[in-house]
């Protein structure tokens, strides 16, 4: 369904300072990352990514967070050109993130899915690019050209001898090639960052993984904040599969601010140094996540929420590929 014509109401020359404030610096000392972007997983309809993508950059988003795996890539560079070409906002404005798939580790296959990544968004470069998992996959196929997994005989996922040292090298060349300004992670726990800093020539700028209040991650954090690596939370509300939205506490003080419970959360993320991607193909709800700026959670607030730590995850891979990455 087409937005509401309010839904495309430009942002003032003073809304668009005021956006590009609001970001974290990366490790680099010279690129910065948007606090908050959009989520593109798993659009439910044809054309709902590509749609909620023109309704967030049209009203102040500067950051989208996709991926390969996604299998809406193209569908996403359709919606930037149409951006692109109004005029208002150039590719430059935008960062946009992007992943390496499992089954693309291999080191003769991490430039050929980025450039295919790229070519189907039809940018010239990547915001960032992140290892998407701390697994390689075999691929299915054997020239290596899909994002396809290959499974065993019992249907299991076949795991290929590919180390993260191997992949993260080819990450690092990507830099050099300039196809993207930024590399990072996604999902890596400490032990897997400790190995990564040993050899790593470019340290991650960016550890994506899934935080919200029922999952806090107050330990990876002081980790990652110790080396410089900012953590990215996804599933910010849990995937609607926890009931974050009716606990009371967060209730509560969306109250006090006028705020809904999806605000408070996002607030409480930013205000803790972590960038926030939350997902939605809703026009308003896109619109209406993005109110955040104008409030501040006090210290006190901060530490009630994330009392709320019950150490619950809704993305769990020993779920979907049997393999418990995070026991």
């Amino acid at each position: 369904m087409e937005p509401q014509p309010n839904t495309w109401k430009k942002m003032s020359h003073k809304q668009n300072q005021h956006q590009q404030q609001n970001t974290f610096k990366l490790n680099d000392g010279i690129h910065k990352i948007p606090m908050i972007g959009l989520g593109t997983y798993d659009g439910a309809k044809p054309g709902e990514v590509g749609n909620a993508v023109k309704v967030a950059l049209k009203n102040g988003y500067r950051h989208i967070d996709g991926a390969a795996i996604y299998l809406n890539e193209k569908e996403i560079g359709n919606s930037l050109k149409e951006v692109f070409n109004e005029g208002e906002i150039k590719r430059e404005d935008i960062f946009y993130v992007s992943k390496l798939w499992n089954s693309c580790h291999n080191a003769s296959l991490v430039r050929k899915h980025c450039e295919k990544t790229i070519e189907d968004l039809g940018i010239d470069y990547l915001d960032l690019y992140l290892i998407h998992w701390p697994i390689a996959f075999e691929n299915s196929d054997p020239s290596g050209i899909t994002t396809e997994s290959l499974d065993d005989e019992n249907g299991n996922l076949i795991i290929a001898p590919v180390s993260i040292r191997e992949t993260w090298q080819e990450m690092e060349k990507l830099v050099e090639y300039g196809l993207v300004k930024s590399i990072g992670v996604s999902n890596f726990n400490v032990q897997n960052l400790i190995d990564l800093l040993t050899y790593a020539k470019i340290k991650p700028a960016v550890n994506q993984v899934e935080v919200h209040p029922y999952l806090t991650q107050l330990n990876l954090q002081e980790f990652c904040d110790r080396h410089g690596i900012l953590l990215t939370a996804y599933s910010p509300l849990g995937q609607g599969k926890c009931n974050l939205l009716n606990n009371e506490i967060l209730k509560s003080i969306a109250t006090k601010y006028n705020k809904t419970v999806a605000n408070v959360i996002f607030k409480w993320l930013n205000q803790r140094g972590i960038v926030t991607i939350p997902k939605s193909g809703n026009p308003s709800r896109i619109i209406e996540n993005f109110n955040i700026f104008d409030f501040h959670l006090s210290n006190e607030e901060i530490e009630k929420i994330n009392s709320l730590n019950s150490n619950l995850r809704t993305c769990c891979p020993i779920a979907h590929w049997n393999i418990p990455l995070f026991d």
